[in-house]
């Protein structure tokens, strides 16, 4: 993107009025502006009470700059390098996919499952900024969490998260499961689940393509992570998995298939379907189906 011309200082008004005309939501154009302000993003009522304050030329210059990107589709949150989780202030880049409020439901419902003081063995598979991870561990400290991503530049991401927010997370690099040991009481991910067609990649286009897509129907994650968690969870451990808005009963389908019992599903803040989970009893679960079956 071409640079753009010098500007002259102007008012707050002016600045913010600036934004809408590019087509910046007047939400993400009040937090842009705070952020290259220096002011915390809960001072929305400043702007306001001091709308004919002048923001000064080499400041309204990046604002604007910030606007332009904004409005070209690129997410507020690597604009003003942070994004909010579960209660935590999350730095996120390009490196990796910015925390959504609909993953939070997932860790609802993890700490539904686990122990609320007792130690138990969690593991977060595709940890990304480390979002599932870190909120686990700061909501239950007595926890013990790993975290694996296939990202390095992801895993960096990650580790500095956990490093400024003091909390004790063990990240490992690796493809899912392939650098995991041991076994857990339970499993989280929020793997890549959009099909490759899928016309919505369009408006994800800054956001990293490998962390979004899974194949031709976007379950090719979804069923390496079911089939190979059943060598990783302890008897009676679960496996939580984030999924697309219409792939709830594929997923149980799968898990149901792959021997979890029993197998259920978790709505959103829009109340639609994004979690699965399932109990993992052991093989002898799957044996004794079998049986039946055959009787």
């Amino acid at each position: 993107m071409p640079e753009s011309p010098p500007v002259a200082g102007i008012s707050v008004a002016q600045a913010l009025a600036a934004a809408r005309a590019l087509g910046v939501e007047a939400l993400d154009a009040q937090l842009l502006l705070l952020e290259v302000l220096g002011r915390s993003p809960t001072e929305r009522a400043w702007l306001h009470a001091h709308d004919t304050d002048t923001v000064p030329a080499a400041l309204a210059q990046a604002y604007l700059k910030h606007c332009r990107r904004r409005a070209h589709g690129e997410p507020l949150a690597y604009l003003v390098g942070s994004k909010e989780f579960f209660g935590l202030s999350l730095r996120v880049d390009a490196r990796v996919l910015v925390p959504r409020p609909d993953t939070e439901t997932l860790v609802e419902w993890a700490l539904d499952l686990l122990p609320t003081d007792g130690p138990a063995r969690v593991l977060d598979l595709g940890t990304g900024s480390g979002a599932i991870a870190l909120a686990l561990q700061h909501s239950r400290p007595a926890l013990q969490v790993q975290a694996v991503d296939a990202s390095h530049d992801a895993l960096a991401v990650a580790q500095a998260n956990a490093q400024r927010l003091g909390l004790r997370v063990d990240f490992r690099h690796g493809h899912w499961l392939d650098a995991v040991e041991g076994r857990f009481d339970l499993i989280a991910s929020n793997p890549p689940y959009i099909a490759e067609a899928d016309p919505h990649l369009e408006a994800l286009r800054h956001e990293p393509l490998e962390a979004l897509t899974a194949g031709a129907d976007g379950l090719d994650d979804i069923r390496q992570i079911i089939d190979r968690s059943r060598d990783h969870l302890a008897e009676g451990g679960w496996l939580l998995l984030e999924h697309g808005y219409d792939q709830a009963g594929a997923v149980r389908q799968l898990m149901t298939a792959a021997g979890f019992d029993p197998v259920q599903s978790r709505n959103d803040l829009a109340q639609i379907e994004r979690c699965c989970a399932g109990q993992w009893r052991g093989r002898k679960t799957i044996a004794l189906k079998a049986s039946d079956n055959a009787n």
